[in-house]
C-alpha cells in the first residue's frame, strides 16, 4: 500500500526543521488507557540526540490511574523499586507532520527496559502486546489487516466549560437523531470537516464521516491498513479530534455510554488475515448455517472466527475496559448483547461482511473508549488460537440476537470480566502471567474507584425519600 501524504522520513524532517516548517517533535507512546504520553523536543535536538538514542520517561506511567496518581500493588513499578525509567525508542514508520499543531511533527515510540546492554520490550505496554501478536501471526505466515470505526459525541461547549458544569446540561451539536442525515451533518462540518482534512494532511487516509444514532453523534472511518498502523492511526485520530475540538472551543467525547437516554458510542473493528498479498479468509469452503444456508470462506477464516468468538468473554476487559463500558450493552441499542456470528446482521456480536478478497470479520463488541492496541492484541491472539487448535465456530445465527436467550450474554460488568480474564489459562498463554496480573490489578483499581464514588443517581434517588 503506498505511503500516505503527510508521512515523512528522517531526511524530510531534517529538511523541514532547517526551513523552519517544523521546530518541535512530539515523541509519545500510548499508556494503558490509550492516552498519549511523552515529551516535546526541539526539532534540531531531536535529530541530533533523540532520533538514534531515544529518550526516557518514568516507568510509573504504566501504573497510574486516570488522575495520574501512582497506584500501589503493581510489581512492574512501585515505590519500593523507586519508580525508575524506561526507554522510548521512536518508530520512524509513524513519523508525520501533525498539521493541526503548529510546526510540529509526531512520532510514536516503543517502550524498552532501561538496561543499556540488553534492552527488551516492556511487556505490559499496549503497543508491545500488539507487536507480540503480530510476530505470532508472522511466524505462521500471516499479515493482519484491520480497520477501526470510531463513534463520538460532539458538543458546542468547550472542555473547560463542560468540566466547570460537571458535564451536565451540555449543548449537543445536533438536536435530533441524525443517523446518515446530510442536513444535520452539514451543520457540524465546521468541526468534522476540519478533522477529516487535518487527518488527511497528517498522513491518515480518511474515508468518511456520518451522523450516528444520537444527538450530535458522529462516526469517522479511515482506510484499513496493517493492524499496527491501524492502531497507531486510531490513537492519533483521537488525539487530533480532541485537540482540534479544544482549539475551536468545542468538545467531543469517546465515552462508551454518555447517557442512558442516548445510544452508546462503538468502535467496530474489522480484521482479516493475508498471505502473499491475498486474503487468507477467501475460499470456497461452505460455512453451514443451521437452516441449510451457507456463505463461503476458507478453513483459516472458520478457525479464526471460532477462536475470536470463543475467547471473547476472557478478553472482554480489553474490549470494554471501563466501568462505564458495560452500560452500552442494552437490547435494541445497536450494541451487541449476545455472542454469536451472522452474515451482515447488526444484532450479533460478530458480523461477517464482504466477499472474496474483501471478506472480513467485524466485531461489534468494543466501545469507543477502548485502547486499540489491546483490542487488536486480544482479537489476534484469540483468532490465532482458533487456528492453532483447529476450532470450529457454532452455526451461523439468523434473526434478532437481542432476544435469543439461548445465546451466551457478553459479560455484564467489569468485575465479571476481570474475573474471567484473571482465571483464563488462554490469556496467561497468550499474554504472559505477569501481564495478566498487571492488567487485572489495573482493572480492579478502576472498579474500586467507581465503587467509592457517590453518584448523581444516588443523590436523586435517596436524598429526600430514603
Amino acid at each position: 500500500m503506498p505511503q500516505s501524504p503527510g508521512v515523512i522520513d528522517r531526511s524530510e524532517l531534517k529538511r523541514r526543521a532547517e526551513s523552519g516548517e517544523i521546530d518541535t517533535v512530539l515523541a509519545v507512546f500510548p499508556d494503558i488507557y490509550g492516552r498519549l504520553m511523552g515529551k516535546r523536543f526541539d526539532a534540531e535536538h531531536f535529530l541530533s540526540n533523540i532520533a538514534e538514542a531515544g529518550t526516557h520517561a518514568c516507568n510509573y506511567l504504566l501504573t497510574v490511574d486516570m488522575e495520574m496518581e501512582p497506584v500501589p500493588g503493581y510489581e512492574f513499578a512501585n515505590w519500593q523499586k523507586g519508580y525508575g525509567d524506561f526507554h522510548l525508542a521512536p518508530d520512524f514508520r509513524t513519523l508525520r507532520q501533525a498539521s493541526w499543531l503548529d510546526r510540529t511533527a509526531i512520532v510514536l515510540c516503543d517502550l524498552h527496559s532501561a538496561e543499556e546492554h540488553a534492552p527488551a520490550l516492556i511487556e505490559p505496554a499496549p503497543r508491545s502486546m500488539l507487536l507480540k501478536q503480530i510476530e505470532a501471526a508472522s511466524k505462521i505466515g500471516y499479515e493482519t489487516m484491520a480497520a477501526s470505526e470510531l463513534e463520538y459525541y460532539f458538543f458546542r461547549n468547550s472542555y473547560r466549560d463542560a468540566a466547570a458544569a460537571e458535564y451536565r446540561n451540555l449543548e449537543p451539536a445536533g438536536w435530533y437523531l441524525e443517523d446518515y442525515h446530510a442536513l444535520q451533518g452539514t451543520r457540524e462540518e465546521d468541526y468534522n470537516g476540519l478533522v477529516r482534512r487535518h487527518l488527511k494532511q497528517s498522513g491518515i487516509t480518511v474515508e468518511s464521516t456520518k451522523g450516528e444514532w444520537g444527538k450530535g453523534q458522529h462516526e469517522l472511518n479511515v482506510r484499513y491498513s496493517d493492524v499496527l498502523a491501524m492502531a497507531d492511526n486510531h490513537t492519533i485520530l483521537k488525539q487530533c479530534a480532541k485537540e482540534i475540538a479544544d482549539k475551536l472551543g468545542v468538545s467531543v467525547t469517546f465515552m462508551a455510554k454518555l447517557s442512558d437516554k442516548q445510544a452508546g458510542s462503538s468502535c467496530h473493528v474489522h480484521l482479516s488475515l493475508w498471505r502473499e498479498g491475498r486474503n487468507a479468509f477467501a475460499g470456497r469452503q461452505k460455512l453451514g448455517a443451521g437452516d441449510g444456508g451457507s456463505i463461503e470462506g476458507s478453513g483459516t477464516f472458520l478457525k479464526f472466527l471460532a477462536g475470536w468468538l470463543a475467547h471473547a468473554p476472557e478478553v472482554m476487559v480489553f474490549y470494554a475496559p471501563n466501568v462505564n463500558s458495560y452500560k452500552r450493552y442494552q437490547s435494541g441499542s445497536w450494541a451487541p448483547t449476545r455472542l454469536a456470528w451472522s452474515r451482515d446482521n447488526r444484532t450479533a456480536g460478530f458480523r461477517v461482511v464482504g466477499t472474496a478478497e474483501s471478506l472480513r470479520i467485524e466485531c461489534r463488541i468494543p466501545g469507543a473508549d477502548c485502547n486499540p492496541y489491546l483490542v487488536y492484541a486480544a482479537a489476534l491472539a484469540s483468532g490465532l488460537d482458533g487456528i492453532a487448535n483447529d476450532m470450529r465456530p457454532p452455526a451461523e445465527f439468523r434473526g434478532d440476537a437481542y432476544h435469543a436467550s439461548e445465546l451466551p450474554h457478553v459479560p455484564r460488568t467489569l468485575t465479571e470480566a476481570v474475573s474471567l480474564f484473571e482465571q483464563s489459562e488462554f490469556c496467561r498463554r497468550a499474554f504472559g502471567a505477569d501481564v495478566v496480573k498487571h492488567y487485572a490489578h489495573f482493572f480492579r483499581t478502576e472498579q474500586a474507584a467507581c465503587d467509592r464514588a457517590v453518584t448523581d443517581w444516588e443523590r436523586g434517588r435517596y436524598f429526600e425519600r430514603i
